[in-house]
């Protein structure tokens, strides 16, 4: 088992990463709390792969243990499903020392997170990320949030987790379309901080996707890790944070314009990331060739890459919902070479206009 630490002082944590660690899962918890009651969130489908191995661990350390099942989809991250499990945690008479338990990928953190935040002022919770995706970005950070139908995420806090613990052994059941898009959140890492780690993925992709488990260690602690340094550096995403959404701005308007339904949340960011390179390359604020790079990458780890037929004037409107954008000014992150990104203060819509329109 390896530990990474997230230094926030009192709101610091561990992320534990190895194979087997849901079989110590309780034992894993107990060395951080002690809870009154845990109740475990989840898919139906993760309940029947896990569920007997989690409740076996709680039920070792003595502690009843409740559970919410929450219908897969991005869909399911919304203040109606969330309002669902605060009526399930009030049935459960659950107190401010009952504790969360995460257990899938980035649609349940998020919402289980939100909910832990804000039932009662704020309850302890655990992640046990079960996908590529959220092993290396969601669970990690304490953004929690829910949709709405104008915009990702727009409706949520900051709350860190008190463990992650995240078990190899879960890619093993990923469905692989899931295990692909996480992999764009990895490409994400080597573009905005480290080349080693694009360079890694390049030479190492076809490993990565048989499911090797030394590629998997290698990219997922380096990924942790970068994010671990982000988040220490600018918690509440102030300014420095705002990096880690490089292909989000444009990613997250995808997901929004076509129902959360036609992409799921690492496709539409490595589409994302090829046109913010391009935007980059038209600003002449990076490197000839990174696109393409970028774009090579992508289809490598069979990730897509055109952009989708949208209305430009509507992505432009979405923009104006992302959460970076103040002042009525439109903020990207736009890469200079791999490993390097800056952020522009002001996108001029004339400018994204030419990048949809050309596509080139």
């Amino acid at each position: 088992m390896q530990r990474l630490n997230i230094d926030l002082g009192e709101r610091g944590y561990d992320i534990l990463l190895g194979s087997g660690l849901l079989d110590r899962i309780g034992e894993l918890v107990s060395q951080v709390l002690q809870p009154s009651r845990i109740v475990l969130v989840t898919h139906p489908s993760l309940f029947q792969l896990y569920g007997d191995k989690v409740l076996a661990g709680f039920k070792k350390q003595g502690w009843a243990t409740d559970i919410i099942e929450v219908p897969e989809g991005e869909t399911s991250k919304s203040l109606q499903q969330a309002d669902i499990i605060y009526d399930r945690l009030l049935g459960f008479n659950c107190d401010r020392k009952s504790v969360l338990i995460a257990l899938g990928g980035g649609v349940i953190g998020d919402l289980t997170g939100f909910v832990a935040a804000t039932y009662q002022r704020g309850i302890p919770f655990v992640q046990v990320p079960t996908t590529l995706l959220s092993q290396v970005d969601s669970s990690v950070g304490g953004k929690t949030a829910v949709n709405h139908p104008k915009g990702k995420n727009m409706i949520g806090a900051f709350y860190q987790p008190r463990l992650v613990i995240a078990d190899l052994d879960t890619l093993q059941t990923l469905p692989q379309k899931e295990f692909r898009a996480g992999l764009a959140e990895v490409i994400k890492y080597g573009v905005i901080s480290d080349a080693s780690l694009f360079d890694y993925l390049e030479n190492n992709v076809e490993e990565i996707l048989q499911l090797d488990n030394e590629c998997l260690a290698h990219i997922i602690k380096t990924s942790c890790a970068i994010k671990a340094e982000v988040v220490e550096k600018d918690e509440l995403e102030s300014h420095y944070r705002m990096i880690l959404n490089f292909g989000h701005t444009l990613g997250h308007a995808i997901e929004a314009l076509t129902g959360y339904s036609r992409f799921i949340h690492g496709e539409a960011v490595a589409i994302g990331m090829i046109y913010a390179a391009k935007l980059s390359q038209q600003s002449g604020k990076c490197e000839e060739g990174v696109p393409n790079q970028i774009c090579e990458l992508v289809k490598k780890c069979g990730l897509p890459s055109q952009w989708p037929d949208l209305d430009p004037q509507e992505v432009i409107e979405s923009l104006y919902h992302d959460k970076k954008t103040m002042n009525h000014k439109i903020k990207f992150i736009l890469v200079k070479k791999i490993g390097s990104v800056g952020i522009i203060e002001d996108m001029p819509e004339a400018d994204i206009l030419k990048m949809l329109l050309s596509k080139a």
